[in-house]
């Protein structure tokens, strides 16, 4: 073995002790709150694979759409597919479309009240609230009502909310906060939103 290696081997070694340590330090289980935000892409595409990840654990998942409903994307037709998985798109369509806040605001609080049913369920291993942070954005939801709900949840129930522009309120409610940042975007150079990529 040459020196490098050997050098290389010590190195990993020591990096795997304290690693090991860190994970051995780590005791506690219980179900997260966790926010996706930011003005990037990806919010709820990383939830679902969450979702996908608790479904293959043979977990029970339920999602609840705010805003979002009238567009049809590509993974919610396998999701919806799956046993073990409750989906629900409650909303009329994105805040410009409608253009009607009583409407918008009518939506969102049957998402809510649908998302506190799911909650309630037993056996349900996690619950993504996609695009809650729009919802809360232009006070479609009383924030306060919302954080309550999600923090009085079942002690190993896992919660994902996305959504641009989450409340300061909701991060500091949250374990866990993912700020997606758009450090580059295609459709800045004029390529549009495109099956399988944005939808």
């Amino acid at each position: 073995m040459t020196e490098d290696a050997d050098r290389h081997r010590d190195k990993m070694a020591k990096r795997k002790a304290v690693q090991d340590a860190e994970v051995a330090s780590k005791t506690v289980e219980k179900g997260l709150l966790m926010v996706h935000t930011g003005a990037g892409k990806g919010k709820s595409t990383a939830a679902f694979g969450l979702a996908l990840r608790m479904l293959g654990r043979g977990r029970r998942v339920g999602v609840v759409q705010f805003i979002k409903g009238a567009w049809s994307t590509g993974e919610r037709p396998l999701l919806e597919a799956m046993p073990g998985l409750e989906w629900h798109s409650m909303g009329e369509g994105f805040t410009w479309e409608t253009q009607d806040r009583e409407r918008d605001v009518a939506a969102c609080r049957r998402a809510w009240d649908k998302a506190m049913a799911l909650k309630s369920q037993e056996g349900l291993g996690m619950l993504v609230l996609d695009e809650l942070c729009i919802a809360l954005r232009y006070d479609y939801l009383p924030l306060q009502e919302v954080i309550d709900g999600l923090t009085d949840r079942p002690p190993m129930l896992h919660v994902v909310v996305t959504g641009r522009n989450a409340p300061p309120a909701l991060m500091e409610a949250a374990d866990l906060v993912t700020e997606m940042l758009p450090r580059k975007h295609h459709f800045a150079a004029g390529v549009k939103a495109q099956e399988g990529i944005e939808f």
